[in-house]
């Protein structure tokens, strides 16, 4: 079993799989159909956190932190101060939300659980189901 880094993706690879109508429109027809879908998780604005698995994304919320206990990190398995981790909250269907605890330093915790970890945690939250009814 090997531990590799996650790949890192361009703006291009993320916009191909969750775009791919923009991203025909921008680069053309031809698309790299050898390359594997992205997987990863990406900082975004105010301390959120978005979980990419091909077509699918996910938002995680960061909670304010309460009480002084040490977590443990739901993706590298590493237990954390507070100060090192922190609780999300991601919706995934209209009246079900799950909770994550993972670590702030989200690029050396992506590297200690390696492709496996992530795809383990996107197995927990995906496929995220409409809040709306058709």
């Amino acid at each position: 079993m090997s531990d590799t880094p996650p790949k890192n993706h361009s703006a291009r690879d993320v916009l191909r799989e969750l775009f791919p109508e923009s991203y025909r429109e921008l680069f053309g027809e031809a698309q790299e159909q050898d390359s594997p879908p992205t997987l990863g998780l990406y900082p975004v604005a105010d301390g959120r956190l978005a979980l990419v698995q091909g077509g699918q994304l996910a938002e995680f919320s960061p909670l304010d932190p309460k009480g002084n206990k040490a977590l443990h990190c739901d993706l590298c398995h590493f237990t954390r101060s507070r100060q090192e981790a922190a609780f999300y909250r991601v919706t995934v269907a209209a009246r079900r939300t799950r909770y994550v605890t993972l670590c702030l330093d989200t690029a050396a915790c992506q590297r200690r659980a390696g492709t496996r970890g992530l795809a383990q945690l996107a197995d927990r939250i995906f496929p995220i189901e409409p809040s709306y009814a058709d």
